[in-house]
C-alpha cells in the first residue's frame, strides 16, 4: 500500500511522513523528490521546465520506483510529495493502479496565513520565494480537484503528531 501525503510547502508533509512511518508497522518513507533530483543530475541537463514534475519521465519513474520497492520489501510506502497538476496525479495513480497497488491519498491542508508563517519561520530551509510561489497553485488545485480526490487533514491547528495519528488511524481502519 501507498500512503501519499500531498499538500503544498509548509503543510507538514515531511515531518508528518516520518511520524506516520513510525505508527504504521512495516512501513518506509519514499521521498519521490529524490527521483526528480536524479533527473536534475543528468548532464547535460534535461530541457528546463521550471519544475521536474513537468518532465515526462518523472511520473512513471515514481510509479516504477514505488512498485519495485514494494515488490522487494512489501509493507507500506509513505510518500510525502506535492502534486498539484491533476493530469500528473491521474497519471501516477493510474500507474499504481495498473500494478494493483492500493493508494490512500491524503492532503495536508492549512490556511494560507498559516502556510506563509510556516514557510517564513522555517529554521531549516529559511524563508523561500520558491515555496511561496506554490501557495496560489495549491489554493487553485484545492478549489478545483485536489480536495475531492483525497482525504483532507487540516493541519492549521494540529501538531504533526496529531496529524500523523489521524492518518495512521485512518489507514489502519
Amino acid at each position: 500500500m501507498i500512503v501519499w501525503l500531498n499538500g503544498t510547502h509548509g503543510a507538514g508533509k515531511t515531518t508528518t511522513s516520518r511520524l506516520v512511518q513510525q505508527l504504521l508497522p512495516d512501513s518506509r518513507v519514499f521521498d519521490a523528490e529524490k527521483v526528480g533530483e536524479t533527473l536534475m543530475d543528468i548532464k547535460p541537463g534535461l530541457p528546463w521546465t521550471g519544475n521536474f514534475q513537468h518532465w515526462p519521465p518523472w511520473r512513471p519513474l515514481v510509479v516504477e520506483t514505488a512498485r519495485h520497492v514494494l515488490d522487494y520489501t512489501g509493507g507500506t510506502l509513505v510518500i510525502p510529495m506535492t502534486v498539484l497538476v491533476e493530469e500528473y496525479w491521474r497519471e501516477i495513480s493510474a500507474g499504481l493502479a495498473q500494478h494493483a497497488i492500493p493508494v490512500r491519498h491524503f492532503v495536508l491542508h492549512a490556511d494560507q496565513e498559516t502556510l506563509r508563517g510556516r514557510i517564513d519561520g522555517d529554521t531549516v530551509l529559511g524563508p523561500s520565494e520558491f515555496r511561496h510561489a506554490y501557495l496560489e497553485p495549491y489554493a487553485e488545485a484545492s478549489r478545483t480537484w485536489l480536495h475531492a480526490e483525497a482525504e483532507v487533514v487540516d493541519t492549521t491547528r494540529l501538531s504533526p503528531e496529531q496529524a500523523a495519528l489521524r492518518i495512521a488511524e485512518a489507514v489502519k481502519n
